[in-house]
């Protein structure tokens, strides 16, 4: 992952993509946190009104996208799916989308015992990611 953000690129928005639920956290460079957001629950072409309005409450300097891989690093139907949702997230928002390897996060958000596995998820997606920042 290209970890070289911009350091006016302070606070991020993160989705845990899915089909039919997109897990949502907010969370900011400085403090190196996240913190899961109700889960946004709607399905094609419905989910960009509720994702417009997240992005107008938290107005984020950029936006954090959770890629899906096979154990193996191989890529699968999903991680197509996750991309086409970042760059639709960049061509509407016009804000800059960081992809992350999202690999076990909604499984260590089940084994923390997250109630909302899909929001825990994209939490845990962002916390990565800031922690790669230099």
């Amino acid at each position: 992952m290209d970890t070289t953000v911009p350091l006016n690129h302070g606070s991020f928005l993160a989705f845990d993509f899915g089909l039919k639920r997109t897990g949502v956290a907010v969370g900011n460079r400085m403090l190196r946190t996240a913190t899961p957001q109700a889960t946004v629950r709607a399905e094609g072409d419905a989910r960009w009104p509720l994702i417009a309005a997240r992005i107008a409450e938290w107005q984020p300097d950029a936006l954090v996208i959770g890629v899906p891989f096979h154990p193996d690093g191989a890529e699968h139907e999903n991680t197509v799916r996750a991309r086409r949702f970042a760059r639709q997230l960049r061509g509407r928002f016009g804000l800059t989308v960081y992809e992350v390897d999202e690999r076990y996060s909604t499984t260590e958000a089940h084994a923390n015992g997250a109630r909302d596995a899909d929001a825990a998820a994209a939490a845990i997606i962002l916390e990565q990611f800031l922690r790669s920042l230099s």
